[in-house]
């Protein structure tokens, strides 16, 4: 929901700026996706060299809440993930964006909040979990973790759609394993429907 109403309209007039800088010089691996509302700031982020995210293309989106730049805005991931430091829906918990973050200073601005995220995804946290089976195998289990999160961005950030599917609802989003597929039960014989079709003259 927009929160422009919200938002003071000088606050709003330096967004737009850094939006406009952030659009023609942007920082490496990362792309602004033009939006109306400049209180959700939207980019897409490549996936680091040497993680199991590398290959991949996220869309995230950064909140901006009443009181910003004074706070941190808050982050979220439109594109699915599997991320000791994401909740199932999306949303991000990380130090540097975090409302009781003390070190967080007005002048960091969008771009230094970006570069968090990325950040992120290069070093995961476990001890700030969103996702307690992330954060497990991360520290018990690193080689299905790497699987694991690999296998979603090779399902749900691809290149080819950084759009990325809808965000599931609540009752989805508990769940943070791919849907199975269903199984095709094997069509009738022809000789079954031969015998169904005379049955019926």
């Amino acid at each position: 929901m927009s929160n422009v109403e919200n938002v003071c309209p000088q606050v709003l007039r330096g967004v737009a700026r850094e939006v406009r800088r952030l659009a023609a010089n942007p920082p490496a691996g990362i792309k602004l996706v033009p939006q109306d509302d400049l209180t959700h700031v939207e980019a897409l982020i490549d996936g680091p060299a040497e993680t199991p995210y590398v290959g991949g293309v996220f869309r995230v989106r950064l909140e901006l809440g009443s009181d910003f730049p004074a706070a941190p805005p808050r982050a979220r991931f439109l594109t699915r993930v599997f991320h000791p430091n994401v909740s199932g829906s999306g949303e991000v918990c990380v130090s540097t964006l975090k409302r009781e973050w003390r070190e967080w200073k007005p002048e960091l601005g969008l771009e230094h909040a970006l570069l968090a995220i990325k950040c992120l995804l290069i070093a995961p946290n476990p001890d700030s979990a969103l996702n307690a089976d992330a954060a497990a195998l991360l520290q018990n289990h690193y080689d299905d973790y790497f699987a694991r999160a690999k296998l979603y961005t090779e399902i749900h950030a691809r290149p080819d759609r950084p759009d990325t599917e809808p965000r599931a609802g609540p009752a989805e989003a508990q769940s943070d394993a791919p849907r199975p597929k269903r199984e095709k039960r094997p069509a009738p014989s022809a000789a079954k429907d031969k015998r169904r079709i005379l049955k019926r003259l």
